[in-house]
């Protein structure tokens, strides 16, 4: 081929340079040329047509480095490159130049100038293919970015491209991060051109370094490429800023100090995202890029580009910037949010931060550099705080060099006065206290140190005295109440002469106390006063500083000093709480103790009074009378008996250990139990057996040594069991364990001492117990049931919740005394998740102890169905892998049974007393084990869908075990998967999603009666922490039921509590539906109405909903006749819901409503009473379900009625055209203007209401009820004289416009059988208020006047109403069920007595005034016999005013 065909393929080929050469010398006749003529020959070949880009990058293809992009980290680590002599290369960079000369010629421009007009263009083509706000370049892109920048070092390299040009170019093309680092690390451009070319680079620097910060990169590569650009040029950063320049121009001096402002507003960004509050995933991004230019401060100091002292300079400018950061907050901020400043309140980015930056330096150079920041700057005192805290928790020298610190400031303050050097010194002292006595004394001791004695910084003058008396004082407006007390219980030294200065300032700080509602008095001796220890109450306190006493005196065998200057200086403390506490009666020991022998030195000191020591003997001498009646002999050498007893222990042990046979360990236990009988001999009125021990909470034996005979009891029996165990399976073992239990049985004393020792151990220490005492204890258990008849009952505390802590109890009376091991069942609490990992590890001990020493036929003999439940529920619950088993029914494997019973080795025993094997492995063990398996088929170990529920509901969900979305998944699978498919006969559902529901709305009602823990207020679970939202929200995932299960279920619980009558029924009735109430409002509204199918139509089923609101919901409306709110608005929200499921719901709505209307008037007047609320919520829910028609006729008459009742308030005469809807509703709606509408003249009401009586009495009638109810409930509430007033006129304004009429007193007549429209007030009013009607009789009548009194004496039956009312109101006095006033009411309380007082003179003038033929004959007697019975005055007058003319004489004479 020819020259000229090589030229005209060459440029439609794209035959790279290496084998377009390779190629023309193996065709070309084997001539020896010279280098120097190949290179000619090349370029003639070349020239003819060229694109100088392509040729950027084919010449860099032949570097040495090419397609290296990590080898470097920065231009300080480069190595030289091994220039070897490389024809291609050197042909190719000498013909680029020539090329590039040739073009500059053609087009009249300079070599550098078109070099750098190729590069940019190149690197514009590369960078811009990806989104322009892409902060990093792909792979591709970077690797082509690398080739083309060794074509540019090249061009560099032969004096043909100028970097500075480039970057003034570049820089009008918006540049890219990552290109400058590639141009840095290629040594092509200088970071200082950077700078002096353009002032605004500092600015682009650090907006581009923040969108790298915050990039989240989806892959390795780029996230180490974002690392090494971040470090990179941070390094360089520094070492321009803070290496020491040679050259002093002023260009250079301009560069170092553009340099530290890149890394001081970065340094600036980084801390206010730190402190910035913003939304979670605001928070998140935040926290990442926070995150990634942290990383890069310890990328800094740990590379070795950085000279040392450029790097101490860097860190002291950086942490000099922190700590004056942003000084918004004033010392006495500081001063009051100082305890949230600690270490572990620190956000852990700044913590770390502060960790890189004094990684360099001494404790003693930080604090120095510490305090000269706070001598010379305003500072941030949240971060020097923080800093101190970081610094004394990192530094083991920190507390020394750091009381040094306090020590200079504090001589410095007090030499100058120095208000400054003060403050500076209590905030670091107060710092270092809050993390601790470990770190750093407590304030308390500090400040005692510094200013409790006469040679303390203020004791050489009075001068200084008054300087700190005066800091102390202007601190109080703002000490926390801690350091308050501190300085009132350890004041500073003062002399005698200057007292009344310190008693100034006491005062000053007492007052501030009070005023914080904080006792000085009720502080206790030892009271942590750092801030970070939470409260305690003054008893447990008080309890606390004994204890603390009792040990340093044992310890120094001296009192305290905190003790003696209480006894003088806090001598009320003393009295009323020390001293209560310290002399608690008890049995007193035969050996004193350090408690007797502390007392002793107090009485010995004169600090405790010789009545008050006196009554404390004589207590001591009563209680031990009381438990050591029928003593036979008395108690000598207890030590010696115990030791004794110790080694007799330890015999048994290594009798079990070595096999001996059963008469050598029968042997020696009767050795043991003749040892307990001279311990602690039994009377003979005691012997055990039928009888019933009663524990009791908290209380522990009082008898020393009984309580340590029975210790050593324990913990002897489990180092036997475990002993034996090494040496042989709990089948092979013999019956030691059991005549170790009938041993115990047969001393009643110890007995009880054990029981309680194990009911308090169980839940207060179990989580701490080792493997060893479970195993022992849970065998000790298992024994003691298997003890069967012959170990006692059991009668628990009083309020001990069996019934949540013991699922096997759920049907007993949990009154009823128990067996021994369901009554300790119940002390394995599964609240939290150290108690259930407690629980689960006793539990699989005592079910693998049974099964393991049993017999097949013997296995409910040795194991107690309350730990096997108990087990049953944690297991799936704590170990995820034992559900795929579906629950304790799946498919068991019997192993390694032997003819005996029992599991040979290796089993369910080995693996747990093996320490190799886990506990789940051991779980899942036991789980798998077929004899295990088989007792779920029996009654008696099933655990049913309620007890699950139970337990369930008491876990503390702060302190569970499972996360929320695993507790979820868990609870979704016990509902669905276990319990719901499982047979009734098995504790389960049966497939029924109604008898689900109503077990778990059973269980939710249950839980609120159910009584907190019985165990300490630490144990107890607040309702609001329990995992009923999780168990409610099964509730609402398992659909609508069938049938009216929720109406029901609340039917059958209220039937419970018949009585009416009774206080405590009462309470109950009102707790179990206020429950329901909750529940329901938590449940969607449309599960209360029922849609049911009748042929072809729908329509709802209201019925269910009227009889639960008539029956149960009145009885508890507070106030009466009106439900709440959210409960109307639920029951209406129901029927708007399940009407769109019929084929009209408007005529659903209007048949429902009207239905409503006649069978449940108290939901009827709800609805009127509360429609300015409920509208907007109805009719949202209605246009929603019916595309915006119009609201169904009855709800239209709802609005119509509240329009109307808001008009006729708003109305200045009160007319206003009256809609046709029944006179209750218009009554309530009217009622709830009237009563809330604050503008209505008191003179203007009679005016109005005298409209409406022409033409809708009815409406009248009922308005007058709803009124009355207002007076009754405030009779019945603390509101005062004031609300029964307004009530009482509001009532007379109503009665004065009806009293012509006998309407009204149908009212009165709740009892009547007599058929009128005004007998659904008493449907509608609870059973106490209309009990209570009477009292509101009598309450107005009093109050009319004269002529309308004499009106209503002429309405028919007004005499017999009265005169009833009378009756039955001197009834309920009698019996005690009116109002009487509360004893924290207000004065002006109305007293309901006086309404008695006046009643009876009310109606003898009623009497006077009647007419003899206003009552009938009948009336008349039934009357005079009541009266004659309770008042028979009254009785009398009616006699005599009423009896009919006696014509006899007239007769007579006829």
């Amino acid at each position: 081929m020819s020259l000229e065909a090589s030229s005209v393929l060459a440029p439609s080929q794209k035959t790279s340079l290496s084998s377009l050469l390779a190629s023309r010398a193996g065709k070309r006749p084997r001539e020896h040329l010279s280098g120097e003529e190949l290179q000619e020959a090349a370029i003639q070949l070349l020239n003819s047509n060229q694109n100088l880009s392509d040729l950027l990058l084919e010449v860099g293809q032949h570097s040495p480095k090419f397609g290296k992009v990590d080898h470097y980290w920065d231009s300080g680590e480069r190595d030289a490159f091994d220039h070897r002599p490389d024809p291609v290369q050197k042909t190719g960079a000498s013909f680029l130049l020539s090329e590039l000369k040739r073009q500059s010629q053609e087009l009249g421009v300079p070599v550098g100038v078109l070099s750098v007009k190729v590069v940019l263009e190149r690197v514009l083509e590369l960078t811009t293919e990806r989104d322009e706000d892409h902060v990093l370049l792909t792979s591709a892109q970077r690797a082509q970015l690398c080739v083309l920048l060794q074509s540019t070092r090249e061009l560099l390299s032969l004096g043909t491209f100028s970097p500075r040009l480039l970057w003034q170019e570049y820089w009008k093309a918006q540049p890219k991060l990552e290109v400058i680092y590639h141009l840095h690390a290629e040594n092509i451009l200088a970071l200082e051109d950077l700078f002096e070319s353009n002032d605004d680079v500092g600015s682009w620097l650090v907006k581009k370094f923040q969108a790298l910060c915050g990039l989240l990169p989806s892959q390795e590569e780029e996230e180490l490429t974002k690392q090494k650009i971040l470090s990179t040029v941070m390094c360089a950063l520094v070492r321009g800023g803070f290496e020491e320049a040679q050259d002093t121009a002023s260009s250079s001096r301009r560069f170092p100090q553009r340099c530290c402002s890149v890394l001081d507003n970065m340094l600036s960004w980084l801390l206010d995202s730190l402190s910035s509050s913003q939304g979670p995933q605001e928070q998140e991004e935040g926290k990442a890029a926070a995150m990634a230019w942290v990383g890069v401060f310890e990328a800094c100091v740990s590379h070795a580009s950085v000279l040392g002292q450029a790097l101490r300079r860097f860190s002291t400018r950086s942490l000099t910037h922190i700590l004056t950061h942003c000084p918004r907050l004033k010392v006495s901020d500081a001063i009051a949010m100082q305890n949230n400043w600690t270490f572990a309140k620190t956000n852990p980015l700044l913590t770390s931060l502060f960790c890189k930056l004094c990684v360099l330096f001494s404790m003693e150079e930080l604090l120095s550099h510490l305090q000269q920041v706070l001598e010379t700057h305003e500072v941030n005192w949240q971060h020097v705080l923080s800093c101190l805290s970081t610094l004394l928790v990192y530094h083991s020298d920190g507390q020394p060099c750091l009381k040094e610190m306090l020590s200079r400031l504090l001589s410095l303050a007090f030499e100058a006065y120095d208000l400054e050097s003060m403050i500076t010194a209590f905030l670091l002292a107060r710092q270092g206290a809050l993390e601790g006595s470990a770190l750093f004394p407590s304030y308390s001791d500090w400040f005692k140190l510094a200013f409790g004695g006469a040679s303390g910084y203020h004791g050489n003058s009075k001068k200084s005295l008054v300087f700190l008396l005066k800091f102390l004082s202007d601190l109080v407006p703002f000490d926390p109440p801690q350091y308050l007390k501190v300085h009132i219980l350890h004041p500073p030294y003062v002399p005698a002469k200057h007292r009344a200065l310190l008693q100034e300032y006491v005062s000053l700080a007492k007052t501030r106390l009070a005023d914080l509602k904080v006792s000085v008095e009720e502080m206790g001796l030892y009271e942590d006063v750092t801030g970070a220890a939470p409260t305690v109450q003054p008893q447990h306190q008080a309890q606390q500083d004994v204890e603390k006493a009792i040990s340093l005196f044992e310890s120094t065998g001296k009192i305290s000093a905190m003790v003696m200057e209480a006894s003088i200086f806090r001598r009320p403390y003393f009295l009323s709480r020390f001293l209560p506490a310290l002399l608690t009666p008890r049995v007193l020991p035969v050996k004193a103790d350090a408690r007797m022998n502390f007392i002793e030195a107090l009485r010995r000191a004169d600090k405790i009074p010789s009545a008050v020591y006196s009554s404390y003997t004589d207590s001591c001498h009563s209680e031990s009378q009381r438990q050591q009646c029928g003593v036979v002999r008395p108690l000598e050498g207890s030590e010696a008996v115990l030791a004794v007893l110790r080694s007799q222990l330890q015999e048994l042990r290594r009798l079990l250990s070595s096999g001996a046979n059963h008469g050598d360990v029968s042997a020696q236990l009767a050795r043991i139990s003749d040892t307990l009988s001279g311990a602690s001999p039994e009377p003979p009125e005691e012997a055990v057996g039928h009888h019933v021990i009663q524990l009791q909470t908290g209380t522990l034996c009082s008898n020393e040594l009984q309580t340590r005979l029975v210790n050593a009891l324990l913990r002897g029996f489990c180092q036997c069991l475990l002993d034996a165990s090494k040496a042989n399976p709990p089948n092979r073992q013999g019956t030691w364990a059991a005549q170790f239990v009938k041993l115990l049985l047969g001393h009643r004393r110890l007995l009880t001492s054990l029981l309680h020792r194990l009911w308090d151990l169980l839940p207060q220490q179990g989580p701490s117990l080792g493997a060893a005492h479970v195993l022992g204890l849970a065998a000790l258990l298992v024994q003691l049931h298997a003890a069967g008849p012959l170990c006692p009952m059991v009668q628990l505390p009083s309020s001990s919740p069996t019934t949540s802590s013991s699922p096997s109890s759920s049907s007993l009376d949990p009154c009823a005394p128990l067996p021994v091991s369901e009554a300790l069942n119940a002390a394995l609490l599964s609240h939290t998740s150290d108690h259930m990992n407690f629980s689960l590890r006793f539990c699989v001990a005592a079910v693998s102890y049974g099964l393991c020493s049993s017999h097949p036929e013997g296995v409910q003999q040795c194991i107690p169905s309350g730990l096997y439940k108990k087990l049953v529920y944690l297991v799936p619950r704590l170990v995820p892998e034992a559900r795929a088993e579906g629950g304790c029914k799946g498919r068991g494997q019997p192993e390694h049974l032997q003819p005996g019973g029992g599991v040979e080795e290796p089993g369910v025993w080995s693996r747990l007393t093996d320490p190799t094997v886990t506990l789940t492995a051991s779980v899942l063990e036991l789980w798998r084990y077929g004899p295990f398996r088989s007792l779920q088929k029996l009654p008696a170990y099933q655990l049913s869908f309620p007890e699950w529920l139970a337990l369930e509901l008491r876990v503390q969900r702060s302190q569970d075990a499972l996360s929320d979305p695993q507790r979820q998944e868990y609870e979704q699978w016990a509902c669905e998967q276990l319990y719901l498919p499982t047979a009734l006969g098995q504790g389960g559902c049966g497939g029924d999603v109604q008898s689900a529901c109503t077990h778990i709305l059973n269980a939710i009602m249950d839980m609120s009666t159910r009584p907190q823990s019985w165990l300490s207020p630490v144990h107890s679970v607040p309702l609001t922490d329990t995992c009923l939202p999780d168990v409610l929200s099964r509730l609402q995932s398992s659909g609508r039921a069938d049938g009216h299960f929720l109406f029901d279920v609340v039917a059958g619980r209220c039937s419970k509590s018949p009585d009416s009558q009774d206080l405590g029924s009462e309470l109950s009735l009102q707790q179990t539906l206020h429950t329901w109430n909750r529940v329901t409002l938590a449940l969607p509204a449309l599960s209360l109405i029922p849609v049911k199918t009748e042929g072809a139509k729908r329509s709802l089923d209201c019925q269910p909903l009227i009889e639960h609101v008539n029956l149960y919901q009145r009885k508890v409306c507070s106030p009466a006749g009106l439900l709440p709110y959210p409960l109307t608005a639920h029951f209406l929200r129901g029927i708007v819901g399940a009407s769109m499921c019929c084929e009209r719901p408007a005529a659903s709505i209007n048949r429902a409503v009207s239905q409503i209307s006649q069978q449940c008037p108290l939901l009827l007047a709800s609805a009127g009473h509360w429609w300015g609320h409920l509208s907007p919520v109805l009719g949202s829910q209605w246009n929603r379900g019916s595309d915006g028609d119009f609201l169904p006729e009855k709800l239209q008459q709802l609005a119509d009625c509240h329009s109307w009742a808001c008009r006729w308030v708003s109305s200045s005469t009160g007319q206003s055209e009256v809609p046709f809807a029944p006179a209750l509703l218009l009554a309530a709606c009217l009622h709830q203007q009237w009563t809330s509408g604050l503008d209505i003249s008191p003179r203007s009401s009679p005016e109005r209401l005298a409209q409406l009586q022409q033409h809708h009495r009815p409406v009248l009638v009922f308005l007058l009820f709803f009124c009355m109810s207002d007076l009754l409930t405030a009779y019945l509430g603390p509101q005062g004289a004031e609300s029964v007033k307004q009530a009482q006129q509001q009532c007379c304004d109503i009665l004065t416009l009806l009293v012509d009429s006998a309407d009204w007193l149908h009212l009165f007549h709740s009892q009547s059988t007599e058929q009128n429209q005004y007998q659904c007030a008493t449907i509608i009013s609870t059973e106490e208020n209309n009990r209570l009607m009477p009292l509101a009789f009598y309450s107005l009548v009093p109050s009319l006047d004269a002529a309308v009194l004499n009106s209503a004496v002429s309405a028919p039956r007004f005499l017999y109403t009265a005169v009833l009312s009378y009756c039955k109101l001197l009834q309920l006095f009698l019996d005690g069920e009116t109002p009487k006033p509360r004893p924290v009411s207000p004065p002006q309380q109305m007293d309901v007595s006086q309404v008695l007082s006046r009643a009876q003179q009310v109606l003898l003038k009623i009497i006077i005034l009647s007419s003899p033929g206003c009552l009938t004959h009948t009336q008349r007697t039934e009357l005079e016999e009541l009266c004659g019975e309770l008042d028979p005055e009254v009785a009398a007058t009616l006699s005599m005013q009423l009896s009919p003319p006696d014509l006899s004489q007239e007769m007579d004479f006829l």
